[in-house]
């Protein structure tokens, strides 16, 4: 069946890797990726067991609650007080376009497909990750969808269903998903929704190229 739908994540495929971000914030703060872990498990018991970051995510609670609980927990962690306020700042220093999925998105609008971005994110971040972008998002996506304002994250189905719903009810079959996390292609896969899972541009933009490809000859 044709693809005539390409969805893409943000972060981690139209950006430089997560992982630098976080790396930029343990090499400024001190503060390594598992003690900010252990104090997002800690601060679950604040929030019913419900893990602080997916609560962040889905809009649940804002970035300032956000802050406080892991300020709460990492100075139990770290013996000593840590302001978590300025996390989205460093995070955002360091996070950077990436330039050959950007124009490959472009591209692909171009090209006729219909355009959609499906991110978890954050509501109070979007000023901060908008002007990513060479243009505004409602010239280049038909519609984006965010965990933070829909009340829903991926891999959940539900957030995959309600952009297929936002794209005009199209068939998942007819939909190409672009994300740097396995669990969230899988996710994808399970709707029918054919998932390029990137790791590089090099491996993503040839399977993107496949895919759609293969499925213009369908």
């Amino acid at each position: 069946m044709r693809i005539e739908a390409v969805i893409f994540d943000f972060g981690g495929v139209l950006t430089t890797p997560l992982v630098d971000a976080f790396k930029a914030y343990e090499s400024e703060s001190g503060v390594s990726a598992e003690q900010l872990g252990r104090a997002m498990h800690a601060g679950a018991a604040d929030l019913d067991g419900a893990h602080p970051l997916f609560e962040l995510e889905c809009g649940r609670i804002s970035e300032s609650r956000f802050g406080e609980l892991l300020s709460l927990h990492l100075a139990t962690e770290l013996g000593s007080e840590h302001d978590m306020s300025g996390f989205s700042s460093f995070y955002f220093k360091a996070l950077r376009p990436n330039p050959p999925m950007i124009e490959r998105c472009i591209a692909a609008r171009e090209d006729g497909y219909r355009m959609a971005l499906l991110t978890n994110n954050v509501i109070e971040w979007r000023p901060l990750w908008e002007p990513f972008f060479p243009e505004p998002l409602t010239d280049l996506f038909e519609t984006v969808v965010d965990s933070g304002f829909e009340g829903m994250r991926k891999p959940e189905p539900e957030i995959y269903q309600l952009t297929l719903e936002r794209l005009g009810g199209i068939a998942p079959e007819r939909c190409l998903f672009i994300d740097d996390t396995e669990v969230n292609c899988e996710a994808a896969r399970e709707l029918g929704i054919d998932a390029v899972h990137f790791r590089t541009n090099e491996q993503a933009l040839a399977e993107i190229d496949e895919a759609l490809t293969v499925g213009s000859r369908r």
